[in-house]
């Protein structure tokens, strides 16, 4: 008998030897199929929430799990939910997007501390009582690093009494894979968009720069720059006065929210606002809840509608110049690498801000040279005339009085008579200097009949064109009365030419002039 059965024990073996390597070799080719279907999405460029929510299914359909979550970790001992599959009634409903914090005895916080594979029995913490509420009895978790750095785990779990497969880590590994070769691409991506973007902006600030834009368009378009970058809701850019106060000097709202800062707005320090933070450490903050936020700042931010903010400081040359903030009018609080983000493009933005204080500066300092010129211009044709002409003219009468009075054509009367010649010639070269130095016409008509005065003096025929309805600001004046000057005697000296038009035209602020012989 055992003889018999032993022929048939053989047959049982073979059977279900050939049984286990058809069920291994469809669970294989189960696996390849749905690590190619990924594959082909991570292939394609999908967008990383196509692949995780792809690779959470075919993990749960072919592990035959109740449920699939992928998450994410986050700064601040934070993990958010970025993909999910299978649920087990509303208890234990997740849903993408879900922020839990790390803690407790369960997969996700032990593949956390770990960074290895993690399987459970139980749960704890606040993550387990989701499992709890869901009934789940076994998990594994599965760590997913992105370029040697531990990104976020795939767990899985079951509701049945049995513990999840002793293979199950080895199973998802090959998806693990794939997700973080999606996540690297979608990073890469990202990361050349965001640098294309904020070459851009960049650009678009030292265009301004380089025409000496005015300081105050120039810190309204760097806000504008950053807020459209970061995809913010508000913008405000301060300035650290020396009188302890934070001065907003550029101000963004994206359309459709609530009040903005005014410019020039001037919030004193203290409390707890990202003002005050940034001012005291020197370093990057965020508030997280306006809602526990003081200080004037805070009050002021609060009307405008602030729910959370992040404020990086602004350093120039060493010196901590302001803060860089960026606010959300939203309930969930603006993204954790905001922070980040937006230290980075302050450094970029930095040397735009200098070379716009300089560039202001300089202009600042040309126009006050310009006036004092123009007042010492002023100040030696009045002492001219004031001072030397009167007196050259009183000495003329006198000298003419005396040569009238001097007895026939005598050497007495020859003599007073060169000396009242000479001076009248220096009394002409005098008001000529006079003149040149600046030209009370200018002063008391205006551009237009200082510019007919110079037209009528010039030694080649002048056109004139002048469309300047009335008085311009005596630099603008000044100056172009100058360069017409300026280009009439070049004309006259090198052009040999037979006429000049001269087109003098104001519109939209400027003061346009244009010279051709």
């Amino acid at each position: 008998t055992e003889a018999r059965l032993a022929g048939f024990t053989e047959l049982v073996a073979t059977a279900v030897a050939n049984a286990q390597a058809r069920t291994e070799l469809r669970r294989f080719a189960e696996e390849q199929a749905a690590l190619r279907r990924v594959a082909t999405l991570v292939a394609g460029g999908a967008p990383p929430e196509e692949v995780f929510a792809a690779v959470a299914e075919e993990v749960g359909r072919l592990l035959g799990t109740v449920q699939t979550n992928m998450l994410r970790y986050d700064p601040d001992d934070v993990a958010t939910i970025v993909a999910v599959s299978g649920r087990v009634g509303d208890a234990g409903a997740v849903s993408v997007g879900d922020r839990y914090k790390i803690g407790g005895r369960n997969a996700t916080t032990l593949v956390f501390e770990t960074g290895r594979p993690a399987r459970i029995d139980g749960y704890s913490g606040a993550w387990g009582a989701v499992g709890r509420a869901a009934g789940y009895r076994s998990s594994v978790g599965v760590p997913i690093s992105v370029e040697g750095r531990l990104w976020g785990v795939i767990g899985v779990a079951s509701t049945r009494d049995e513990p999840l497969p002793a293979d199950i880590e080895a199973r998802m590994a090959g998806f693990t894979e794939l997700v973080a070769t999606a996540v690297a691409d979608a990073q890469a991506r990202v990361e050349l968009r965001g640098f294309a973007e904020e070459q851009a902006a960049l650009r678009r600030v030292a265009t301004l720069v380089a025409r000496a834009a005015p300081p105050e368009e120039v810190f309204g378009a760097v806000a504008e720059e950053v807020g459209r970058l970061l995809g913010a809701d508000f913008t405000v850019m301060s300035r650290y006065d020396p009188d302890g106060a934070a001065t907003v000097v550029g101000v963004w709202a994206r359309t459709g929210t609530a009040r903005v800062l005014p410019v020039g707005l001037q919030m004193d320090f203290g409390g707890r606002n990202v003002h005050t933070l940034v001012f005291q450490t020197g370093r990057p903050e965020r508030i997280d809840d306006y809602a526990g936020a003081s200080g004037d700042a805070a009050d002021a931010e609060r009307d405008s509608g602030f729910r959370s903010a992040v404020g990086v400081p602004i350093s120039v040359e060493g010196r901590l110049w302001g803060v860089m903030s960026v606010a959300s009018t939203r309930e969930e609080p603006l993204s954790a690498d905001i922070k980040g983000r937006l230290a980075a493009f302050t450094e970029l933005i930095v040397t735009a801000l200098v070379n716009a204080e300089a560039q202001a500066a300089l202009n600042a300092s040309r126009a006050r040279i310009v006036a004092t010129a123009d007042r010492t211009r002023r100040r030696i044709e009045r002492d001219l005339h004031d001072g030397a002409q009167q007196r050259l003219v009183s000495l003329a009468l006198h000298l003419q009085q005396m040569q009238e009075a001097a007895p026939g054509a005598g050497e007495l009367a020859g003599r007073l008579k060169g000396a009242v010649t000479e001076v009248t010639e220096v009394l002409d070269e005098l008001r000529e200097i006079a003149h040149g130095i600046h030209p009370a016409i200018l002063t008391v008509g205006g551009l237009r009949p200082a510019l007919e005065a110079l037209a009528r003096r010039s030694a080649v025929p002048v056109s004139l064109d002048i469309s300047v309805a009335e008085r311009l600001p005596e630099p603008v004046e000044i100056a172009a009365y100058y360069a017409v000057s300026e280009a009439l005697t070049n004309t006259a000296k090198h052009a040999h030419a037979s006429g000049a038009d001269v087109e003098v035209a104001a519109r939209d602020g400027d003061l346009r002039i244009c010279v051709r012989d």
